[in-house]
Order: C-alpha cells, then sequence, then structure tokens
C-alpha cells in the first residue's frame, strides 16, 4: 500500500549536473541508506514532479535510468517499485556521498577566467546563421573549403589585425582553427622536433604545455614578476649555449598571473629573439578585455619581429563552446599547419565562419563587446571593493587592467589543498593552483570574477574571509 511520501529531493539549477541525473542520484543515495525500502512503491511521476518541483518528464527520464541500472522495477499496472536489494548500510560511506552531494547541489565554482555566457550574443548569432542559410541558393555553403578557412574570413581577420592590434599580415599568414588549443597543436607538431627545447612561463598556461609535450618537446620554466616575463632568464640559457627553439607567452595579460609584459622586455625578447633565431609563440587569449586605456598592441605588432607565431580566438569574446580560433605566421609555416590539419581535421565550421563575418559586418560584435565591457568593469570594480573590505589584511593582489580575473596571493603560508578543501567545504569550488606551475607550488590562486553573478562573488569572498 502506497504510504504517506516524506522523501524530499533538493536540486539545483546553476550547477553543471544535469536535473533528472541529480534526481538518480538521490534516488541511489536514498535507497543506499534505505530511506527507501526494498519493496516500497514509488508515488506516481505526476506526484513526484509535483514534490520535486520539475516537469514530469524529467521524473520519467530518472526513472528510466533507475530502472536499467536495477535500483527500481517497474510492475505493470500496478507501479514502480524499490528493487529487492541487499545492501549493507555503511554509515560513513553514506554520510560520505550525502555531503558531496549537497556539496554538489550547492558549489559555487570560481573558474580561471571563463567569460559570462548568459550575455552571449545568441539572439545575433542565431539571426546570423538564417541569413547563412539564406545563401544556400547563392553559394555552396556545405561544401567543402580551404583547411586554411575561408579566404573571406581570412581576408576579414587580417584586417582587424592589421587595424585593431598594429600588425601588418596578410590573409596567406592566417590559418583558422577550432579555438587556440587546436592552434597550440598545430604549431607545437608542424614547426617543432622531438626533443626540441621550448620555454615557457612558471606559473604558466598548462594545457599550451602538453601540446608542445605531445610533440616530443622540452619544456624549460622561466619565472614572471611585476613585470611580466623575466628576460634575464632567458638571456642567462642562451649565453649558456641552450639551443632554445621557442619560447610560448601571454604577455597581455600573463596566465594566471594578469601581469602585462612591459615594453623593455617585450623589445629586449625580440632581439634575442632575432639574434638566436628561436620563434615568439604569442598567445593573446582576451585581448579585448583590456579596461582602464587601450588594449596593449602585440610582440606581433613590432617592426622588427622575425620570428613569432600569433594565436587569438573568439571563443573569449563570444561564447567558449564557439570553437572559432586563428593563428598567424609566415606562409611557409602556415602551409606545413594546413598540411597537417587535413590529417586531423579537413576543414573547419564553413557555416559558422559565416556566421561569425555576418556578426563582425553588421557590427554585432562591435556592439557586444562593448557592453560585455562595460558589464566585467562593473563585476572587476565590484570584486575589488569586496576585497578591499574583506581580505585587505589577509592577501595581497593587484587590480587587473584587463582580463576576467584577479591573481590572489595570501599574506600568511598557507597549503592551498586546505584551502581547496576549505572552500569546497562552504559550497566553493576553485581550481588547484599547483596545475600553474612545475615542479614547485605558487601560494597563488586565480580568482575568474567574469562568470560569476554579484551575489556569488559576494559569497566566495566571505567564505574566503571566514577561511582565510
Amino acid at each position: 500500500m502506497n504510504r504517506l511520501w516524506d522523501f524530499d529531493i533538493q536540486i539545483s539549477l546553476e550547477g553543471d549536473k544535469a536535473v533528472y541525473l541529480q534526481i538518480v542520484d538521490a534516488f541511489i543515495l536514498a535507497i543506499r541508506k534505505q530511506r527507501l525500502k526494498p519493496g516500497e512503491i514509488l508515488p506516481s511521476s505526476r506526484k513526484l514532479a509535483s514534490i520535486i518541483g520539475v516537469n514530469r518528464n524529467t521524473i520519467i527520464k530518472a526513472q528510466d535510468i533507475l530502472i536499467v541500472e536495477g535500483w527500481l522495477i517497474s510492475k505493470n499496472r500496478t507501479g514502480i517499485f524499490v528493487a529487492e536489494l541487499i545492501i549493507e548500510l555503511d554509515e560513513k560511506i553514506a554520510a560520505v556521498e550525502e555531503s558531496l552531494l549537497i556539496k554538489k547541489k550547492s558549489l559555487i565554482v570560481i573558474d580561471d577566467g571563463v567569460p559570462d555566457t548568459k550575455i552571449a550574443p545568441i539572439k545575433e548569432l542565431a539571426s546570423a546563421y538564417r541569413r547563412v542559410f539564406g545563401l544556400k541558393s547563392k553559394l555552396n555553403i556545405l561544401g567543402y573549403t580551404d583547411s586554411r578557412g575561408s579566404s573571406e574570413f581570412r581576408k576579414i581577420i587580417s584586417q582587424m589585425l592589421n587595424h585593431r592590434r598594429g600588425m601588418n599580415v596578410t590573409s596567406d599568414e592566417i590559418c583558422i582553427t577550432r579555438g587556440s588549443q587546436m592552434a597550440l597543436y598545430l604549431i607545437a607538431h608542424s614547426l617543432f622536433r622531438p626533443k626540441d627545447i621550448i620555454l615557457v612561463e612558471n606559473p604558466g598556461y598548462q594545457p599550451a604545455w602538453k601540446a608542445f609535450e605531445s610533440a616530443g618537446a622540452i619544456l624549460m620554466p622561466i619565472g614572471v614578476d611585476n613585470l611580466g616575463l623575466k628576460i634575464n632568464e632567458v638571456e642567462s640559457l642562451l649565453l649558456k649555449g641552450i639551443n632554445i627553439k621557442g619560447i610560448y607567452i601571454t604577455p597581455h595579460h600573463q596566465y594566471p598571473t594578469t601581469v602585462s609584459l612591459s615594453l623593455k622586455r617585450k623589445l629586449k625578447l625580440v632581439e634575442l629573439s632575432n639574434k638566436y633565431n628561436f620563434t615568439i609563440i604569442e598567445d593573446d587569449y582576451d585581448h579585448e578585455f583590456h579596461f582602464d586605456h587601450r588594449p596593449i598592441l602585440p610582440i606581433s605588432s613590432l617592426s622588427n619581429v622575425k620570428n613569432y607565431v600569433y594565436i587569438g580566438t573568439f571563443s573569449k569574446i563570444i561564447a567558449p563552446s564557439l570553437r572559432i580560433g586563428f593563428l598567424v605566421c609566415n606562409v611557409e609555416s602556415i602551409e606545413k599547419i594546413a598540411s597537417l590539419r587535413e590529417i586531423i581535421d579537413i576543414q573547419n565550421d564553413s557555416i559558422m565562419e559565416r556566421a561569425i563575418m555576418e556578426l563582425i559586418k553588421n557590427g554585432d560584435i562591435r556592439r557586444h563587446l562593448k557592453r560585455a565591457s562595460k558589464n566585467y568593469i562593473e563585476k572587476r570594480n565590484y570584486c575589488d571593493s569586496l576585497l578591499k573590505i574583506h581580505l585587505k589584511d589577509k592577501v595581497q593582489y593587484t587590480t587587473p587592467s584587463g582580463g576576467l580575473a584577479f591573481w590572489i596571493t595570501p599574506l600568511k603560508t598557507i597549503q592551498i589543498e586546505d584551502l581547496i578543501s576549505k572552500l569546497e567545504m562552504a559550497g566553493v569550488g576553485i581550481t588547484d593552483a599547483s596545475k600553474y606551475c612545475i615542479n614547485n607550488s605558487f601560494q597563488g590562486f586565480r580568482f575568474g570574477y567574469g562568470s560569476l553573478s554579484k551575489p556569488n562573488i559576494e559569497k566566495v569572498i566571505i567564505a574566503l574571509d571566514k577561511i582565510l
């Protein structure tokens, strides 16, 4: 007989896990803890939907999974029952599982500087897509295109780089990629050989390191201070006779510390690159988001630079899931990169390329950047004000002039692992700072504010205040 059903399930609409999977996990935990007994009948899907506060189809989807996995049994014309399972109750394990479930529900994730997808120009992009498909009678948009990207799109990119970033490039020196990570992989495998020495910033961007290591390169770390990459360390290695083939840098807003490489060091780096014939790989991942004055021009715009690869992306401008990036280098290298590209992925998303062109031509990108910059400046200033109120005696940081993250260093020596653990208990998830460094640990951590709401920024900073 069906009893008064008092099993309550709390779900979160803000987390990464789908609602129906949250319901599945909650049922499994309740069965394991014997809050739901073997043979017990469940309320109807309609009543469950009303109790939990979700759509009935969501309940049905969750129940289907639980039936397939054997936790529930469906009996024709009778109902759905808890399966007759013999489960040894382990209170400690059950308590941990319940704690993890609660944390998953309420976790506020501090990312490392992801844009706010809630303000992405979705309507404009959808409209651009419709316009592109309206051209199907005039253009063969569903056929194969150049592996480097469409010539028209590359021409638009070259115009943007020349007019907005002070460069002097042609469309033949550009290859469109599926985001900056593909660009890094293509560069690593096309321009370098196994055992080649690549210098990297430390702390720095680990996904880039992995791309170079996958090509067999040997990484050597170079320190970073408040003026950016320590060029004296680069010069010291060169004077020792070490044959450096390339250096990977993020000079505009160094990842993860957000500092900008000084002009004096940029000029010295170019001088060393020209003299010792190594390639400067410049990742300008968030060029557009520079708030205090106009964006700093890239190293690749300097007139005397000879050996360089420049990487840019639209993923930060519009949304991370939009995988459109580009790289710029000499024509000979572009041909090598295009040949490798054809092996792993014959071409880009030509329809998305045309949609982005529509956004650029109509001024939608420019208007979106204006709105987005205003939004991020407000969040940065709000975050800065709260840090000054709650953490002024506990951390050290410099208000970033651009980008979507703060680099924060606790004044007292702490174990980052302990900080991560305590933040999780307070409902806050944060990136493990060890991923930023090679062979040693840093006290700092990266606080991405771009994707967080103001209430969540405040919750995170108050949690940090209590823990630190």
